[in-house]
């Protein structure tokens, strides 16, 4: 069950992209599992992908995929990882590239191929293979939603966003499409997103974007404080649109396009702790006051990954105790506690290191009953701040994978 999520609705077809989906029988329940998305000849395309140096054999190809041609196709197919697999796994994804750029007429290294699901288990080519053909055949730019669905592992909702917006005399479409719920902390989560927009922009300025965009957003999110093996997040930008071509940072035309993708890029990734495995809190965590943007982001990524305090939101028990507990064990040396100040909503639960006079059980109580909760840390020591979005810890989050494989 998510946290104030809904289905999507109103998705964008963004010129120069076409995708589809279909079941090739990867999980034991049948439901769709494999997704294609093509890409226009013209487009430009940025990606990130995981820093886990046990990277996935998808991530290996698909950066050197990247790095050596512009990308005609990505394949997508979820239930597998193909992570832990060795030379197998990347002699499996070659030949899944192989097939499908023989199907589609392309080079093989103009695919970029990403797998999500079980870690360990090889790749089954052969289903992914024979789903080619229908893959290819339902091509279209209506199906984002259904693209949305068929890289869901553990997600409870498909999750696509879309934003249009007017640079000079033209309007611009953006839509994109992420997966993840648990095994979720950067660099980056466990997800994959797929952003896209019909803007003309340079690809260095798109590189620019993109970077920037991932580290106020998908770098600005914990479930379990778990990094994946095979995370990416990829932007595209067919330049379709008539837009004026932007080729320059000193420009109103890239501030709004940067500012509009950033602001898709938070949906998306808040989408991603509204529907956290066995979430029943979607918990944003600001810290301000701050000497540096890494200590403001390393408290809030303390509180957020602290069992103790994560318990305690499923419980909505206001143990203010162990949130004053994570903040001194967050590495800031010279940190002074008596300058301390907590808020749960506007409600202050800590002043002066210490628990606020007009605090009582009851008002910190009626926040933590609640599904949605800001939690404030001001350290009063500079001018820095940041903030990140988390979940609760509940027994379904240790039921759904406690049961993972089964």
């Amino acid at each position: 069950m998510s946290v104030g999520l809904k289905f999507p609705s109103s998705i964008l077809p963004i010129n120069g992209i076409r995708l589809s989906a279909c079941c090739a029988n990867i999980y034991q329940k049948k439901r769709p599992d494999v997704t294609l998305i093509e890409l226009s000849e013209d487009s430009k395309v940025a990606g990130v992908f995981t820093r886990n140096l046990f990277c996935a054999a998808p991530v290996q190809v698909a950066k050197k995929h990247l790095a050596e041609f512009n990308p005609r196709y990505c394949l997508i197919n979820a239930g597998n990882a193909n992570a832990g697999t060795g030379d197998q796994g990347l002699l499996d994804t070659n030949y899944t590239c192989k097939t499908l750029a023989n199907l589609a007429g392309c080079k093989e290294n103009e695919i970029l191929p990403f797998s999500t699901g079980v870690i360990g288990e090889k790749l089954p080519v052969d289903k992914i293979n024979d789903a080619l053909p229908e893959l290819i055949g339902k091509l279209s730019t209506d199906n984002w939603i259904e693209a949305a669905e068929a890289i869901m592992t553990t997600d409870t909702i498909p999750k696509a966003i879309s934003k249009k917006i007017s640079l000079g005399d033209s309007t611009i479409s953006i839509t994109g499409i992420v997966k993840g719920s648990g095994m979720i902390r950067p660099d980056m989560a466990t997800m994959l997103a797929f952003i896209a927009t019909d803007a003309n922009i340079a690809k260095d300025l798109l590189e620019k974007i993109l970077l920037h965009a991932v580290n106020k957003s998908f770098n600005r999110i914990t479930v379990d404080g778990d990094t994946s093996t095979n995370d990416a997040c990829m932007l595209i930008a067919t330049c379709k649109a008539g837009n004026k071509y932007i080729d320059t940072l000193n420009s109103n035309e890239y501030e709004l396009l940067k500012n509009s993708l950033i602001d898709v890029f938070c949906e998306l990734s808040q989408a991603i702790i509204r529907d956290g495995e066995g979430a029943t809190k979607f918990i944003t965590i600001k810290v301000t006051g701050g000497k540096e943007e890494t200590e403001c982001t390393n408290v809030a990524f303390k509180i957020a990954e602290s069992p103790l305090v994560k318990t305690a939101f499923t419980a909505s028990d206001p143990n203010w105790g162990r949130i004053l507990s994570a903040i001194g064990n967050s590495g800031i040396n010279d940190l002074n506690i008596n300058n301390i100040e907590v808020f749960l909503d506007n409600v202050c639960i800590i002043e002066n290191g210490q628990r606020a006079s007009g605090y009582t059980e009851e008002k910190g109580k009626n926040v933590m009953l609640q599904d949605e909760i800001t939690l404030l840390v001001n350290l009063n020591r500079g001018a820095y701040q940041e903030e990140i979005w988390t979940t609760d810890l509940s027994h379904e989050y240790i039921k759904i994978n406690a049961e993972y494989r089964t």
